[in-house]
């Protein structure tokens, strides 16, 4: 069971090679007439958000409803082939997706070990930490998702990152 990571310019190639069953795109409306096709278009969620963690006038904040979208979503993944998670860099909005979906599957496992999986996966990853802070409230997490987040920092300078993949299980 694999999270795959990767910025929109190399989406369509993942695809093509790794062949994920699910794909969950984050782009600003403006930007999501760039999704790549997936294989089974059915089992593609598109989430028009902006990566910010504070209200922007005119920018689509992430919210509550966006980690419950995920989470249904990630619920009907079977984990036999992998799942894509992009965004435009593949840095904050996928990277934070990743993290809460990969801490949902594992509820025993402690978020710090996760978070670190993730640092050594990606550099560069620095999860979006509105995304992580809603995850770890509607996930129950009593705020260890955000300190695991917290604790792994700010991800070198990427621009986009690379694609990279993350264990499903822990």
């Amino acid at each position: 069971m694999t999270l795959i990571v990767c910025p929109l310019r190399d989406a369509p190639t993942v695809i093509k090679w790794k062949k994920p069953s699910h794909v969950i795109t984050l782009l600003e409306q403006g930007l999501m007439s760039q999704a790549p096709r997936s294989l089974f278009p059915d089992r593609h969620l598109k989430l028009a958000v902006h990566d910010i963690w504070e209200d922007k006038p005119g920018e689509v904040l992430p919210d509550a409803g966006l980690v419950r979208k995920v989470l249904d979503f990630a619920a009907d993944w079977d984990g036999r082939a992998p799942m894509l998670v992009h965004c435009w860099a593949g840095v904050s909005r996928s990277t934070a997706t990743a993290f809460l979906i990969a801490c949902e599957r594992n509820p025993h496992a402690p978020e710090a070990v996760i978070a670190q999986a993730l640092r050594a996966a990606s550099p560069g990853a620095t999860p979006n930490p509105l995304i992580i802070a809603l995850a770890d409230e509607i996930m129950g997490r009593e705020g260890r998702m955000v300190a695991a987040v917290e604790a792994i920092g700010k991800g070198v300078y990427v621009y986009p990152g690379a694609p990279f993949e993350l264990a499903s299980r822990f």
